[in-house]
C-alpha cells in the first residue's frame, strides 16, 4: 500500500495551517513540522513585524496540530539557514548583486533539508502553504500558477524538478485566499486572521543596510556617471541596488539612479532614468521543470516577485539563457530571479546576470577614468 504520510512545513501562518487541514481531511497521515530558522530577540521585534520565527508562530503551529490531533515537531535548522540563506544573502550584496533569500530558503531548506528529514519520519511527501499548483500528467509533473493569480507564489519555486515535484504537495494553491481564511476560521485556528508574512524573517527591522554593515567589511569607492567621471564617493557597494535613487549622497540637476555596480573595482555607476531600461537579459543557473527547449521559444517572464509578466523570446543555452524582451523593463537587477512561463505554467527560470540596451543606445563608460583597467562595462 502506498504511503500517505506527509510532513507539512508549518510556519505558524494561516496558509501552512490550512495545508495541514486539507491534507488531513483528504486522508493523509499528517505530521506538522516547524523549522526554527533564526532566533529573534523578541525585545527587538517591532510591533508591526510581519515575518516568522517568533515564539508566537511556533505556538500557533502547535495549537493547530493539537486541534487536528496530529504530531508536531520543531526542527532546529539555524546552522543550515545561516549557511544557505543568511551567508548567501550577505555575499551576494558584497558582489553588488541583490539576492532573493526566500528562493534560497525554499531550495535549500524547505525542499531539500525537509525532504531529507522526511525519510527519517517515514514520510513520502512534504507539503507547504505556497500558492501554486502541481499537476501530474502523462508526461510528468507540471508546476502551475495558483488559482488566485494575485497570491501566486510560483515565481519562488522555479528551482523545482521532476523529482522534487513528485514528492511535494501544494494544496492551498487550488483555493482563493478568502476561502483559506474561511477554512481556518471554521476550524477555530488561532491564526485565521493573522496577516501574511512580508518581511525578511531574519531582519525584523527591515533595515538590511545595518544588518549587512554588522556582518561585512564594506570597502569605500567611487561613484561614476555614465561617462566614467567620478562624481562622488560611497561607503560600500553592498548598500546599493539597481534603480536606487535615495541615499546616494550626490546632487544633480536631474534625478540620478544606480544603473550599474562594478564589484571588481568597487564602483557605483549612476545615470538618468532612461539608462535603467533594458531589453535583453542574460541568465545563469537556469533550471527547467522538464527538459530544456530544443530551440528558441516565446514565453512570458517575471523579473521580480510582484512584477507583471512581459513577453519575451527565450534562447536556451544549457545552464544559461538569453531573454529578448518585447518591451524594455526598468531596473533589471543582477541576483534576482527571472522565471519563464507559458500561460499558467512555469517552464523554468534562472538568476539574472546582466542586461543590455538596444544597439543604438551605447554608452562609452569609463573613457574619462584612466585609473580603471578592464572594467566590466554594463552598457555594451
Amino acid at each position: 500500500m502506498e504511503s500517505k504520510r506527509v510532513i507539512v512545513a508549518m510556519s505558524g501562518g494561516v496558509d501552512s495551517s490550512v495545508a495541514a487541514l486539507l491534507l488531513h481531511k483528504q486522508g493523509f497521515d499528517v505530521i506538522g513540522v516547524t523549522m526554527r530558522l533564526y532566533s529573534l530577540d523578541e525585545s527587538d521585534v517591532p510591533a508591526n513585524y510581519r515575518g516568522c520565527c517568533t515564539l508566537d508562530d511556533v505556538e500557533d503551529a502547535r495549537i493547530v496540530c493539537n486541534r487536528l490531533n496530529i504530531p508536531h515537531y520543531v526542527f532546529n535548522v539555524q546552522d543550515e539557514f545561516k549557511q544557505f540563506v543568511i551567508d548567501y544573502f550577505c555575499k551576494e550584496y558584497q558582489k553588488g548583486r541583490t539576492p532573493h533569500p526566500c528562493i534560497a530558503c525554499n531550495d535549500k531548506i524547505k525542499f531539500q533539508f525537509l525532504a531529507q528529514r522526511s525519510r527519517f519520519l517515514g514520510a513520502k511527501y512534504i507539503a507547504t502553504g505556497h500558492y501554486a499548483r502541481i499537476e501530474h500528467r502523462p508526461d510528468g509533473f507540471h508546476l502551475l500558477k495558483a488559482i488566485e493569480h494575485d497570491k501566486d507564489q510560483s515565481y519562488v519555486l522555479f528551482g523545482m524538478n521532476q523529482s522534487k515535484l513528485s514528492q511535494t504537495l501544494l494544496p492551498v494553491g487550488w483555493y482563493e485566499k478568502t476561502a483559506i481564511r474561511e477554512l481556518a476560521s471554521a476550524a477555530n485556528f488561532p491564526n485565521a486572521s493573522k496577516p501574511d508574512s512580508q518581511d525578511i524573517c531574519f531582519i525584523p527591522s527591515n533595515d538590511y543596510r545595518t544588518f549587512l554593515k554588522n556582518r561585512s567589511n564594506p570597502i569605500p569607492g567611487d561613484i561614476l556617471d555614465t561617462n566614467g567621471t567620478v562624481i562622488g564617493q560611497h561607503e560600500g557597494i553592498e548598500f546599493y541596488t539597481i534603480g536606487q535613487r535615495r541615499k546616494l549622497g550626490i546632487t544633480n540637476s536631474n534625478p540620478l539612479y544606480v544603473v550599474a555596480i562594478n564589484d571588481k573595482h568597487h564602483q557605483i555607476v549612476v545615470g538618468e532614468e532612461k539608462h535603467l531600461y533594458k531589453n535583453t537579459i542574460d541568465a545563469s543557473k537556469v533550471n527547467y521543470i522538464h527538459e530544456e527547449p530544443s530551440g528558441k521559444i516565446d514565453v512570458t517572464v517575471k523579473v521580480r516577485y510582484k512584477s507583471p509578466e512581459v513577453p519575451a523570446t527565450l534562447h536556451p543555452r544549457g545552464t544559461t539563457a538569453v531573454l529578448d524582451l518585447k518591451t524594455p523593463l526598468r531596473a533589471i537587477t543582477p541576483g534576482q530571479a527571472i522565471v519563464f512561463y507559458t500561460q499558467d505554467e512555469v517552464i523554468g527560470g534562472g538568476t539574472i546576470d546582466g542586461s543590455s540596451n538596444k544597439p543604438e543606445v551605447i554608452h562609452d563608460m569609463y573613457k574619462n577614468n584612466p585609473m580603471t583597467t578592464n572594467p566590466a562595462v554594463p552598457f555594451a
